[in-house]
Order: C-alpha cells, then structure tokens, then sequence
C-alpha cells in the first residue's frame, strides 16, 4: 500500500482586513477553501474548517487533505480555483504554516 501526502495549512487571521472582521472573514476563508474540495483527481480528503469557541486554538481557519501523491498535490496547488483564492486568504491573514508528510 502506498502512502499517503498529507497537506495541512493553518491560518491567523487579522482583526480586521477587507473591510470586514475576522469572523467574518474565517467564514469567507473557510467557503473559498470548501470550493477547492474535488477540484483535482488524487484529492482524498479535504477539510477546511473554523475554529471553535470554548475549544483551544491558537489559529483560526485549518486545511486537513490528503492526496495520492505530490503531483496531485501540484495540481491541487496549480489549479485555477486554488490560485484564485490567494489574493483574498493573503490579504486577510496575519500568520500562516502548513506541513505536507507522507504516512
């Protein structure tokens, strides 16, 4: 069985950015994230979600994916609906890290 590339990505986002609050925004990140979902073949998983209140968090918007190799994740990287959103997720967020690894 071959293993899997994992692609996590976490985000802090600005108080204020775009003339809206970092509610609002995290809201706006997380439905441009959900657009990529199924956007390549070779994308396993892909979860983008919010944080929580009353659950600890030190970021405020997460990416949990899977792919089957690297060059789905490429494509993923590379494709139209993914590099559209950059502009928007750049200018909103304070912070950003991400890991891929394979397991």
């Amino acid at each position: 069985m071959s293993a899997t590339l994992k692609h996590i990505v976490f985000w802090k986002l600005k108080e204020h950015a775009e003339g809206a609050d970092k509610a609002a925004n995290a809201l706006k990140v997380k439905a441009l994230l959900d657009s990529c979902a199924d956007v390549v073949p070779g994308m396993l998983k892909f979860e983008a979600v919010i944080a929580q209140p009353g659950l600890e968090a030190t970021y405020d918007v997460v990416l949990y994916s899977e792919f089957v190799s690297k060059a789905a994740l490429d494509a993923y990287q590379d494709h139209p609906t993914h590099v559209a959103i950059k502009p928007f997720v750049g200018a909103v967020r304070e912070a950003r890290q991400c890991m891929d690894y394979l397991s």
